[in-house]
């Protein structure tokens, strides 16, 4: 009797330890960029780059992803890459007291789904790209599409080919190029006939 109590009280003890571990709960909470905070693609200082940035936690990661520029950290969610659910993505606020082109600011982020973007400015992000430019308030969003040019959207409203299509380079620097490379190229000797 003694032998069939012992595992029974066994998977007694465990099922009570099991009810009383507490599950830990991982935080969301927007993190501050420092000067050791690296673009998630381009592995760069963040703080040596201008205009918005994001932030994604990522199930089972403690610290966010974080991302030179917006446009990228839409495309990441909306791509195929992610190693894990998205739990949050938190993008700058352009439209809060301090923050500039140059100097986005910190702590001045806002849940991306809650945000208003425009696309399409002049203004290219911090990698040189275009940009989807983040406001809390849909007015803000609007005074800078004015200034900038570009339109307002939601995050919803933002197509996959808005963020996930290449981007050219400028028409001027692409002919040059390409007409010095065909020049240098014609230049070659023929191997092949002589």
């Amino acid at each position: 009797m003694k032998n069939r109590i012992r595992p029974v009280l066994l998977v007694a003890a465990l099922v009570l330890l099991s009810a009383c571990r507490e599950e830990a709960v991982q935080s969301t909470v927007p993190q501050d960029m420092t000067p050791e905070t690296l673009g998630h693609y381009c592995q760069m200082n963040l703080l040596e780059h201008p205009g918005p940035k994001a932030q994604v936690f990522l199930e089972g990661n403690a610290a966010p992803l974080f991302f030179s520029q917006v446009r990228d950290a839409i495309a990441y969610m909306r791509g195929p890459e992610q190693v894990a659910p998205i739990l949050a993505v938190y993008v700058t606020d352009m439209g809060r007291a301090g923050a500039t082109w140059d100097r986005p600011g910190d702590g001045n982020w806002v849940v991306a789904d809650e945000a208003f973007y425009v696309l399409g400015s002049a203004r290219a992000g911090g990698m040189g790209a275009p940009e989807a430019v983040p406001f809390s308030s849909r007015e803000r969003a609007e005074d800078f599409a004015l200034a900038e040019g570009g339109r307002v959207l939601t995050l919803a409203d933002i197509t996959d080919d808005m963020v996930l299509a290449p981007v050219e380079a400028g028409a001027e620097q692409g002919s040059e190029d390409d007409a010095d490379f065909d020049g240098r190229l014609r230049a070659l000797p023929n191997k092949a006939g002589g």
